[in-house]
C-alpha cells in the first residue's frame, strides 16, 4: 500500500515536470515567435490575433467588470472624501454664522445704547453683564464697572431702551445692580400725561405694579410711565414703560427695558442733591444779630 502510494506521487511530479517544461517551451517560442522581424512572420502573427482575440472576448467581460467596480469604488472614495470636508466646512460656515449672529446681536444693543438721549446734565458710563442672580427670589445683575471706573452707589442703569434698576453694591472692578422688578425695589414715578405720581413696587415679575396713586381712575393702559425724581434718589424724566392692566384690574408697568437679554447696561452719573439729615437743617442759618447803635457813653 505504502509502495502503491510513493508510486503515485513519483508519477505526479513526473507529469507535473512535463507540464512545466512545456508551458516553458511553448512561452519561449511564443516569444521568440513575436520576436522576429519578417514580413511573412508579421502577416501570420497578424492572422492569429484576428481569428484569436475576438474569440476572447468573453475572457474580457469579467476583467472589464472588475476594472468598473474598481473605478466605481474609488469614486466613491473621492466623493466621500468630498462629503466629508464639506460636512466640515458646513460646520463651520455654522460656527461663523452663529458668532455674527451674536456680533449682530451685541452691536444692536450699543446702537439702543447710543440712541438713547440723556439730558446733557447727565453723563454715563457703559458696563458689560457679566452674571445675574439667577433665583426667582432676587432680580439682580453684575456689571464690570466699579469704584475705580468712580461708580457711586444708587445710580441708576438703562439699556437701550429703558430703565434697568440701580446699583446696589459697588465693589473694585464690579457692581450689583438691583432690577427694577426685584422685591426690594422701589421706584418714585410719573404717570404721562395726566400726572399721577406714584410708586413702582417690584414683586419678582416682569410686570411691576403701580402703587400709592392719587387718582387711579385718570390713568390709562398705554399711558407713558417716567421717573418723577422724587427723594433724590433717580434723575427725573427717565423712561421706564407703559401702564398695563392684568387679568385682576390691577395698574402695572409694562417695562421698556428687555430684561430677558441684558448684555450692555449704561450707568447715569447723578449727582444727587444734599440729603437733610436733621431738622435743623431744614432752616437757613440763623442771621447775625444787628448791634446796638454806639450811643457814645
Amino acid at each position: 500500500m505504502a509502495k502503491d502510494s510513493r508510486t503515485a506521487d513519483q508519477s505526479m511530479t513526473l507529469v507535473g515536470r512535463l507540464v512545466f517544461a512545456l508551458l516553458l517551451f511553448v512561452s519561449i517560442s511564443i516569444f521568440l515567435f513575436w520576436r522576429i522581424d519578417s514580413p511573412r512572420v508579421e502577416r501570420i502573427r497578424m492572422e492569429i490575433i484576428d481569428r484569436v482575440v475576438p474569440s476572447f472576448a468573453w475572457a474580457a467581460a469579467p476583467v472589464d467588470a472588475v476594472s468598473g467596480l474598481i473605478g466605481s469604488f474609488q469614486s466613491y472614495t473621492r466623493i466621500y472624501q468630498q462629503n466629508q470636508e464639506l460636512r466640515r466646512e458646513l460646520q463651520q460656515m455654522v460656527a461663523w454664522r452663529e458668532r455674527a449672529r451674536q456680533l449682530e446681536q451685541e452691536n444692536a444693543r450699543l446702537l439702543d445704547l447710543n440712541n438713547v438721549r440723556l439730558d446733557p446734565q447727565f453723563t454715563h458710563i457703559t458696563g458689560v453683564v457679566m452674571a445675574d442672580s439667577g433665583s426667582p427670589f432676587r432680580q439682580t445683575v453684575l456689571i464690570n464697572v466699579g469704584q475705580r471706573d468712580g461708580i457711586v452707589d444708587g445710580w441708576a442703569t438703562m439699556d437701550g431702551l429703558g430703565l434697568v434698576g440701580r446699583v446696589s453694591g459697588v465693589g473694585s472692578g464690579t457692581s450689583r445692580v438691583i432690577l427694577l422688578g426685584d422685591s426690594a425695589s422701589r421706584v418714585a414715578v410719573t404717570i404721562e400725561p395726566s400726572g399721577q405720581r406714584g410708586l413702582l413696587i417690584g414683586d419678582n415679575t416682569a410686570r411691576p405694579p403701580l402703587e400709592f396713586i392719587e387718582n387711579p381712575d385718570a390713568i390709562r393702559p398705554g399711558d407713558r410711565v417716567v421717573t418723577s425724581g422724587d427723594g433724590g434718589v433717580f434723575p427725573p424724566g427717565l423712561l421706564v414703560g407703559q401702564v398695563a392692566i392684568d387679568g385682576s384690574g390691577r395698574q402695572r408697568v409694562r417695562l421698556a427695558a428687555d430684561m430677558r437679554r441684558l448684555e450692555f447696561l449704561r450707568v447715569i452719573r447723578y449727582r444727587r442733591s444734599d440729603i437733610v439729615g436733621t431738622l435743623g437743617g431744614l432752616v437757613g442759618q440763623p442771621a447775625t444779630p444787628p448791634e446796638a447803635p454806639d450811643d457814645g457813653t
